[in-house]
């Protein structure tokens, strides 16, 4: 697609979780500096700071948002779009863009992974579509059509269609899409943002070679998935 524009902000925490950051270790401060000053037993004190330290640094690395170079060729190359864990490689019947089979490969994100997707392909965004639904728990097989999603299909430079899908689990109630119908979107670049434990699926043409295998860890915007078949 000619020169790759990189159109990355240099940011470590991700702008969706500023807001719950600060708001929460303010609020985590206030009740620290009344339990040291107010309470003479400093017991109640170091519980709270461990608990809620603990838990407010979990929240941090939830929401960082590390800066990602894919440094390899990425002609007919898909990439993870997210942290995780593969839970799902298989043939299915995908009847609501394709209607013939792909081949689908699931990510599941867990509390303590990276929550920013990233584009799995270059190419041109041809739809952004989002859908309400169930909140089952993201690994089951179900998940991916009856929970809320959003489904952004992509459109390589080689022709190809491959359909992004991210997917509300039990935990995650917000889905964030940044991709827009009619734009050229590039590896390395971010897609959009899932909060709490959630799931990324990816449907391609069969013939693809797969990269990856069942319970391999992935790393988003890294981790080769698969390369497209030639044409």
């Amino acid at each position: 697609m000619g020169r790759r524009i990189k159109k990355l902000k240099k940011i470590r925490i991700h702008r969706e979780g500023t807001d719950t950051l600060i708001y929460s270790v303010l609020a985590i401060g206030l009740v620290a500096y009344l339990l040291y000053h107010f309470v003479d037993n400093k017991i109640p004190f170091w519980s709270f700071a461990l608990i809620f330290g603990a838990a407010w640094l979990v929240v941090l690395n939830f929401y960082r948002c590390p800066i990602r170079y894919f440094e390899g060729d990425t002609e007919r190359v898909v990439v993870a779009p997210a942290d995780g864990k593969i839970v799902v490689i298989e043939e299915v019947m995908e009847n609501e863009y394709f209607h013939e089979k792909r081949l689908m490969i699931s990510i599941f994100m867990s509390l303590f992974n990276v929550h920013a997707n990233w584009f799995p392909v270059d190419g041109k965004v041809k739809k952004v579509v989002h859908k309400d639904g169930n909140y089952h728990k993201a690994w089951l097989p179900k998940a991916s059509e009856e929970n809320e999603h959003a489904d952004v299909l992509i459109t390589t430079p080689e022709g190809e269609d491959i359909l992004c899908r991210q997917i509300a689990g039990a935990m995650a109630r917000r889905i964030v899409t940044y991709a827009k119908p009619g734009e050229e979107c590039y590896i390395d670049e971010h897609l959009g943002f899932i909060k709490l434990g959630s799931r990324v699926d990816v449907f391609l043409p069969i013939g693809s070679e797969v990269c990856v295998k069942m319970g391999q860890s992935t790393t988003g915007d890294l981790t080769v998935l698969a390369k497209l078949p030639a044409l």
